[in-house]
Order: C-alpha cells, then sequence, then structure tokens
C-alpha cells in the first residue's frame, strides 16, 4: 500500500513538471514576432520589433550624409552654399543637428480612416535613414516659402531642439542611396513613401494623387498592390489633408 501511494506521488510530480515546463515555452512571445522584411528596409533604425499590432521603430535621427548642420568636428560635417530645392539660393539656418531619441509605432496592417486625421506639426513618419518626416508646413498653416532656403544640398534641415528632417524629397535616399522611384520610408499610418517617379520612370504629379498625397497600385515592394504616398515637385510635397489611414504614435 504504501509502495502504491508513493508511486503514485511520484506520477503526479513528472505530470506536474511535465505541465509546468510546457506551459513556459510557449513560441514566439507577442513582442518578438517576425518584423515583415519591407520594414527591416529601415536600415537606419537602431531597433525594429513587431508586436503584432504595431510596428515598434527606435530612431537617434541622425541622417547618414554631409550637411553643414552637423558640428564642424564631425566627420559628416560639409559647408554647403549654392542653391537647394526649388533652386533657391541656400541660407543657413542657426540650428545644430543634435542626436533625439525617437520611438514611431506604426500599424502592421494599415488601413484606410474614413476621419482622415490631420498630420501634426513635427514628425509624421519615419525615412529608411532613420529621419523623419514633417509635413507640408513651417508652423500652423505657414507655408514653407521661408524655411526652404535653410534646406542643405540633401534637402533637410534641423529644427530648434535639433531635429533634422525631411519636409520635402529626400534627395540623399532618391538620388544616392536609391532612386527616385524607390521607396523612402512609412508615414505614421503605416502606408508607405515613395519617391517623385513611378517605376516606369514617369514623374508623379499632384494631379496624379488624391488629397492626402498618395493613391494605390503594385510596386516591386508590394505586388499585390497597396496605398503609398509620393514626394512630389509641388506643395504638400508629401502629405496633403490629412493621414489616409490611422495614425499610430510617436514619442521622444
Amino acid at each position: 500500500m504504501h509502495q502504491l501511494k508513493f508511486i503514485s506521488t511520484l506520477l503526479l510530480v513528472i505530470l506536474s513538471f511535465g505541465c509546468s515546463k510546457s506551459s513556459s515555452t510557449t513560441s514566439d512571445s507577442p513582442s518578438n514576432l517576425t518584423v515583415p522584411a519591407v520594414y527591416l528596409k529601415i536600415y537606419g533604425a537602431s531597433s525594429i520589433t513587431n508586436d503584432g499590432t504595431y510596428i515598434t521603430i527606435k530612431t537617434k535621427n541622425l541622417p547618414d550624409h554631409k550637411s553643414p548642420y552637423y558640428p564642424t568636428n564631425n566627420a559628416l560635417y560639409e559647408a554647403f552654399s549654392g542653391t537647394t530645392f526649388g533652386g533657391v539660393n541656400f541660407n543657413k539656418n542657426p540650428n545644430s543637428i543634435i542626436e533625439q531619441s525617437g520611438t514611431f509605432k506604426i500599424p502592421v496592417n494599415p488601413t484606410m480612416d474614413a476621419a482622415h486625421k490631420s498630420t501634426p506639426l513635427g514628425p509624421i513618419g519615419i525615412a529608411l535613414n532613420g529621419v523623419v518626416f514633417f509635413n507640408q508646413y513651417a508652423g500652423p498653416s505657414q507655408p514653407l516659402t521661408n524655411e526652404i532656403t535653410s534646406f542643405d544640398k540633401y534637402y533637410g534641415h534641423p529644427q530648434q531642439s535639433g531635429m533634422y528632417h525631411y519636409h520635402v524629397e529626400p534627395l540623399y535616399l532618391t538620388s544616392i542611396k536609391f532612386t527616385k522611384s524607390g521607396l523612402m520610408g512609412f508615414l505614421l499610418d503605416g502606408f508607405p513613401v515613395y519617391g517623385p517617379q513611378e517605376e516606369d520612370g514617369t514623374i508623379v504629379t499632384n494631379s496624379m494623387l488624391d488629397v492626402y498625397h498618395g493613391h494605390s497600385h503594385k510596386t516591386i515592394d508590394y505586388p499585390a498592390g497597396s496605398y503609398h504616398y509620393h514626394f512630389t515637385n509641388e506643395a504638400p510635397y508629401l502629405n496633403g489633408s490629412g493621414f489616409y489611414g490611422t495614425p499610430g504614435t510617436v514619442s521622444q
């Protein structure tokens, strides 16, 4: 009798251990899912993770190209004079590039949002080199007319806190790293941003896009088709009357 009781107790211990072990060794946790390949093209991110709902992208927001806005002792400092976006003469603003700490959370599966929330001042998306995108305004409803003169040779500049950003075509990405028809990054709603040309070389004009500055068709990155934004040489340059989809969040 005592022997049977001992064996029964031993079996219960073994079964309990087995159940405990199997429950603690789960497969991919929600915070460690595979990141879709298209997001891994954001080569300037310090980290990219997927929790099944959002892609979380962290960036230091430091351009990987030369700029007169880097401190003179930085290897990427380069003096610049001449003309910039739109053929205007360059006029350096008083700000300098300062490392940031930005976290973007964008939907893994972006969908159209009937509310089309307005894009805010400040970061509205992220480029493949980790630099943030801003919208078409220098301030509340203020056009970029006076700010364009301060864009460096790659069409970016820093604001007062040192956050470097692009309002218009990121020339380093469209002319050095990739092509003018290539993927440039993503807006906060998760929809991709492309350069100012289609893959067949057609120059994209505002008349080809909707009021949110995008349209839908197949691309190399999305062979089944997807809504996407384009940069153009005319205002609003990147985004028009709001996000096409539901935006995620960005924090500093």
